[in-house]
Parts: structure tokens; sequence; C-alpha cells
């Protein structure tokens, strides 16, 4: 693996995303919280409350992972049936593992060919997906598909820093920090240092909006966290 990974394309780059995630998967929680300072936690908070999931109701979390977004959907709605997917089987066997992970429905599957029916979830929500697809286009295409009417896609991912004063320093962690720790914690310095990369050239909050509506998306919004890198963005399938 190189530190050109964000640079792939088509089916080289499926796979090598899917390597690095499989070779940080037994440490990704414990990274999350460490490079986040625990401030990954509210914003799959803010995920689920965005969802407005219905008692009962039905959530699929698409790269799913170790499963943070897909339990918080239960802690936080009665009776949920939360479907965790995700194509790296490895992070959720670790997620599995957890006390709570008898609680989500695990599924080995592909972003841009989802193995559902049409309109089979009240939400869809994801972390860290849109940054790391081949086709963002066709992952929104499939999401708009499995949704249900009404029904809302949330979308948690990183989001090039502003051009302000702070980005000088935002980008010096994200690009020099997030490695040296990623290597002390996991071992995998160019894992950490192909996630930084592949969030500075992301795509604009405003762009990926402009995406979900070209998608069909309605009453598309986001908010941004963590000094402008973080956005989490919500749409809904018209009724």
């Amino acid at each position: 693996m190189t530190h050109s990974t964000e640079q792939l394309t088509g089916q080289a780059r499926a796979e090598a995303v899917n390597n690095i995630f499989d070779r940080i998967a037994h440490r990704y929680d414990l990274m999350n919280r460490v490079m986040t300072f625990g401030m990954d936690r509210g914003w799959r908070r803010f995920v689920i409350q965005q969802a407005q999931l219905p008692r009962g109701g039905k959530l699929l979390d698409i790269a799913t992972g170790t499963g943070d977004i897909a339990f918080e959907g239960h802690a936080q709605v009665p009776d949920l049936l939360a479907v965790g997917a995700d194509f790296v089987p490895r992070m959720m066997l670790v997620g599995r593992e957890r006390p709570q992970g008898r609680y989500i429905r695990w599924t080995t599957a592909d972003a841009l060919n989802l193995p559902y029916a049409d309109q089979s979830f009240d939400a869809v929500t994801q972390g860290f997906l849109l940054r790391n697809v081949i086709d963002i286009p066709r992952a929104l295409s499939e999401q708009f598909r499995v949704v249900k009417a009404g029904g809302r896609v949330v979308s948690l991912d990183t989001t090039p820093p502003s051009d302000n004063v702070l980005r000088p320093f935002v980008v010096f962690y994200m690009t020099k920090i997030i490695p040296l720790i990623g290597q002390v914690l996991t071992g995998q310095r160019d894992a950490y240092s192909y996630l930084p990369n592949s969030s500075i050239g992301f795509k604009s909050a405003d762009v990926l909006a402009m995406m979900m509506r070209d998608a069909g998306f309605v009453d598309v919004q986001y908010r941004k966290f963590n000094f402008g890198t973080i956005a989490i963005h919500w749409g809904t399938r018209p009724k």
C-alpha cells in the first residue's frame, strides 16, 4: 500500500480501500476515539437524530464498520431493527464480538449494488462511506432506491477544511499528526496517511449536497463539525 491510494480508480481503489480497513479493524475504534478526541460519539448521536426513525423502524447502516452508528440507533430508538452492512468482513467481526453485537443484523454488502428490495428501510445512514466509494452517484442512487418514501438518508463524512486562518493547522494535524498516531496505535502509518489525504481531496459539503439533490433527495441540508472538517448531510426521499 502506498500513500497514493487516493489517486487509484475503479476496482484497484476498491481493493486498496478494502485492504486498508481490513488491516486496521482491530484498532479502528480506538483510533477514532483518539484522533477525534472522543467527539465522534456526538456525531453519531446527531446522525441518528437526523434519521428521524420511527419506533420499531428499520435502519440500514452502510459502511457500518464495527457498528457504532447502528449501535447508536439501537440505543436511541426502541424496538429498532438495525441492519449493519459493510464490504470488509473483519470490521464487522470486531463489532459482532461486542456485548451489543447481537442486536445488529450484520451483512456483507457492496454500497454500489445493495442486496435489498426497493423502499425496504425507514432510514439509511452511513459513516465515512462516500469518501471511499468509486462511484458516489451510484451509491446515492442505491440509497435512494432502498429508503422508503418520506424516509431520510444521513451521511457522516469528512469534508475539506475551510480556507481560513485555521486551515494550515488543521492540515498539519491531519497529514502529520494522525499518521504518527496511527503508527503508534496500529502500526499502519500508510493507512492513516491515506485517510486524511482522501479527506482533504474529497468533495466540499456544498458539492456533496448538490449530488444528493441530483440523486433525487429533497430538503437536503448539512451541518459541519470539528473545525469544519466533518460534515453530516441529510435528505429525504419525496413521498
